[in-house]
């Protein structure tokens, strides 16, 4: 994709190879603004100084994980920030997996390792690119 798109991601990611791999396929699709977070703290701190247009969301991460997160987030977007999706990232495929995710308050759901077709796709999705 020659393109770049202005679409800010948050990805949510403590393993640095598959932070490597989701930031390559990113800017193969033309998102170039990506910040990392490491864990779910993180990303309260990145969420109150930025603002971001989606958050690939790794499930299970150290210190607070992408469940217990995303709550927070919800809770916090009822009266102060308009909705960001957030998209779970998981190694875990069966059903109840899924529904876990959409319960807490996630708005999709890919499962590693994804491959860039996925990607483009749930991206799409969302409307970023």
């Amino acid at each position: 994709m020659d393109n770049q798109l202005f679409h800010r991601v948050l990805l949510a990611e403590d393993n640095l190879f598959n932070q490597k791999v989701a930031i390559t396929m990113l800017k193969k699709l033309g998102l170039t603004e990506v910040d990392i977070a490491n864990n779910g703290l993180e990303v309260l701190d990145k969420l109150a100084i930025a603002t971001y247009h989606l958050i690939l969301m790794d499930c299970e991460m150290p210190v607070m994980d992408g469940y217990e997160v995303t709550k927070r987030i919800r809770l916090n977007e009822l009266t102060h920030q308009r909705h960001i999706p957030i998209i779970a990232m998981t190694a875990h495929s069966f059903p109840e997996d899924r529904v876990r995710c959409l319960e807490t308050g996630m708005d999709d759901y890919i499962t590693k390792p994804f491959k860039l077709d996925i990607l483009q796709e749930v991206l799409t999705r969302w409307k970023l690119i």
